[in-house]
């Protein structure tokens, strides 16, 4: 199944399980989020990739550059181990994308803004191979020009379900990034970049390999 079908299964099986209210309140932020016009990315093919002071699962400091190694990579935006669509894309990634980019030694690596304890339980729970890393106040999203933030009503229905972002994100706000999968040279060039504003919506395993052939092939 394509991620865009997992999600629609994901949105079947859980109709009617949330209050009627927090559910109101997650479909018009989504709604709004659709209708939206294309987001203002800062960062485009050509540009060089940012980085910043990242950390490890282990919470040791790290940069993405150490991560790739002076590698060509696939780097994945993620909003955190909460979001469910964010959980259905890193599955499908582990997969469908990482087996196939290892036969070209092409790492994965996936960043949110969330805290090391909450990067390794994501990459624990989801069985992820890849490297998985904590961005500290959206450095890297940030010089990307990727990030937002819920909507009131979404951060009301979050909290009515036990989800402070301010407690869950490793600086204490309620910032993130946009689903973004970019593909880095190994020059640390941005050779691909595809920004999901909708974060229901994410970009295919199969239009990720397909981006690699064209631009590192």
């Amino acid at each position: 199944m394509t991620i865009a079908e997992q999600v629609a299964e994901h949105h079947r099986a859980s109709a009617g399980q949330l209050p009627v209210d927090v559910a109101d309140a997650f479909a018009a932020e989504q709604r709004g989020l659709s209708a939206a016009d294309r987001p203002a990315v800062k960062a485009a093919a050509g540009d060089r990739m940012p980085d910043g002071d990242l950390l490890d699962v282990a919470g040791q400091p790290t940069t993405l550059a150490a991560a790739v190694s002076s590698s060509p990579a696939v780097v994945v935006f993620y909003r955190g181990g909460w979001c469910p669509y964010c959980n259905i894309a890193l599955r499908a990634y582990q997969a469908h994308l990482v087996p196939a980019l290892a036969e070209q030694g092409i790492p994965v690596v996936a960043i949110s803004p969330q805290t090391p304890d909450g990067s390794l339980s994501t990459r624990e729970t989801k069985e992820l191979t890849f490297t998985v890393l904590s961005d500290p106040g959206n450095q890297i999203a940030g010089q990307l020009g990727i990030l937002t933030a819920p909507s009131d009503g979404a951060r009301a229905a979050q909290l009515q379900l036990g989800l402070d972002l301010t407690k869950v994100n490793a600086d204490g706000t309620t910032t993130l990034p946009m689903p973004t999968v970019i593909i880095v040279d190994s020059t640390g060039v941005i050779r691909w970049i595809d920004v999901h504003a909708d974060y229901t919506t994410r970009t295919e395993p199969d239009q990720v390999l397909q981006a690699v052939a064209q631009t590192l092939g």
